[in-house]
């Protein structure tokens, strides 16, 4: 397994020294130091670090907050603040950038270590969640139009025919697909789902339900039941114009 690259942006030089003393020694490549901010971007975009060791109160021009937000913004690399001072004032201000952790000066190689490591393994499952959004729920279009949609079970990736899909429910940070006998959890949002899911034959009908309208059974207010499945989905008031206009009535 490689090392993982650090960049060390601290003012103090023999702060600095001590740092990178310690991060050697327990196993870390340093690719880089910085006393500035300005300088601190700079690295990042040429070194690609795997982590930034910031201090919060660099001296210049931008302090370590503001040079945390620029990298973040910029390289999606993960910042874990050095900071002697542990006020609120300083930690809301820090807060906004979303550290991926604190280390407290002077601080103790066991807490520098699992800082780091909780740091890149909370880093590289953000990137895996964001790639699985991209790449494993994708509408695949075709001549015909959007007629099925790729999803991930069990490492693999499995078509389905947005025909057989009966209703979608919203789960905390996930969302349920439900055919008539199968069903499969996705990292996603409603609002996404609803999005790629498209407005012709899918409608929106409760904050946690998304129904293929063809698959619309009964309507008796506040619910509503589908075909061939025994489910009882609510519909919002906040939808019900909504569902009113989609289909059809005599």
């Amino acid at each position: 397994m490689s090392k993982i690259n650090v960049l060390v942006v601290e003012d103090e030089s023999i702060v600095s020294k001590d740092i990178q003393h310690s991060l050697k020694k327990l196993g870390y490549n340093v690719v880089g130091a910085s006393s500035t901010g300005e300088k601190a971007i700079e690295l990042a975009g040429a070194e690609t670090p795997d982590v930034v060791l910031m201090d919060i109160m660099l001296k210049g021009d931008m302090n370590g907050i503001e040079a945390a937000q620029q990298i973040k913004e910029r390289y999606s690399i993960p910042v874990i603040f050095l900071t002697a001072y542990a006020d609120e004032a300083t930690l809301s201000k820090a807060k906004i950038t979303e550290p991926y952790g604190y280390v407290l000066k002077p601080f103790k190689e066991i807490d520098l270590h699992t800082t780091i490591e909780m740091a890149i393994y909370k880093h590289s499952k953000e990137q895996e969640v964001m790639k699985e959004r991209d790449l494993l729920f994708s509408l695949v279009e075709n001549k015909e139009g959007n007629d099925f949609i790729f999803v991930k079970s069990n490492s693999k990736l499995v078509k389905l025919k947005t025909n057989e899909i009966f209703y979608i429910e919203a789960l905390k940070d996930y969302v349920v697909i439900h055919m008539e006998d199968a069903r499969y959890t996705i990292h996603s949002t409603m609002k996404d789902i609803e999005a790629k899911m498209g407005q012709d034959d899918f409608i929106r009908v409760h904050r946690s339900y998304i129904v293929r309208v063809d698959k619309i059974a009964t309507i008796e207010y506040p619910n509503l039941t589908l075909e061939k499945i025994e489910k009882v989905i609510p519909i919002g008031g906040s939808y019900r114009d909504d569902l009113n206009q989609k289909i059809k009535t005599v």
